[in-house]
């Protein structure tokens, strides 16, 4: 972030934010401190319980930014004929536990169906089954939202390590990553990540994150919507032949 955008961003947090000199830190020292935790995710036990203090009231101001800093979905209309939305009428977005690392046994792993994209360059490749052309179609539509992600997770190290905040606040501090993204991406002509492939530098730095983090282990799926989803499989797949 350059200085220009970075006294954009301090003066919107005062502002509208509502974010406050606390009588020892002042704003530009809570916005660079907050920001070079995001960027590099510094961890010192000897700091943590100030630093989640300092970043609460950071996040709060930066949540109420989110009427300039984030575009909400809007959902596929009934009329969509563009056929990589249409199936997906009313939809504003989609669930997906790719950024959580689980380990799934291998009695639970897929067989026998593809789902890389790459599979389906060559067109002697085609679909043999709802659930191929399924996973193609899903693979298509994700795959630049994957590629929005990972710039994401390489500009803010926060993504890629376990953190030593609650979990409670952990999800306002993904949210915290992607407005402070747009607002780079908003504010900035050029955006050096997009040209900086990711280091050895990049990775984490400082001290062991203490083993006592809550965690989420599991998200089970249900039989309903796992039958709404080979239905839409099915219908997909019928159309398309």
């Amino acid at each position: 972030m350059d200085r220009n955008a970075f006294a954009i961003l301090c003066d919107l947090l005062k502002t509208r934010g509502g974010l406050l000199d606390d009588g020892n830190v002042t704003i530009e020292e809570q916005v660079a401190t907050f920001v070079n935790i995001l960027a590099h995710h510094n961890k010192n036990r000897s700091l943590v319980r100030q630093l989640v203090d300092m970043s609460i009231e950071f996040c709060r101001a930066l949540l109420r930014l989110e009427d300039v800093l984030f575009v909400k979905p809007t959902p596929v209309p009934d009329d969509c004929t563009d056929s990589r939305w249409r199936w997906f009428k009313g939809c504003l977005g989609a669930l997906d536990g790719t950024y959580i690392e689980v380990t799934v046994p291998e009695s639970d792993k897929p067989r026998g169906t593809r789902y890389h994209l790459q599979e389906w360059a060559d067109f002697d490749r085609a679909p043999r089954n709802h659930e191929e052309y399924f996973n193609m179609k899903h693979s298509q539509a994700r795959n630049i939202i994957e590629r929005c992600f990972g710039l994401l997770k390489k500009r803010w190290a926060i993504l890629r390590s376990p953190s030593f905040y609650p979990i409670r606040f952990q999800g306002r501090m993904i949210i915290a990553c992607a407005l402070l993204h747009n607002f780079i991406r908003m504010y900035m002509d050029v955006d050096p990540e997009e040209y900086t492939p990711v280091t050895l530098d990049d990775l984490p730095i400082g001290e062991d994150v203490p083993n006592e983090l809550e965690s989420i282990d599991v998200v089970e799926g249900s039989d309903e919507w796992s039958q709404w989803r080979d239905d839409l499989a099915s219908e997909m797949f019928d159309a398309w032949r």
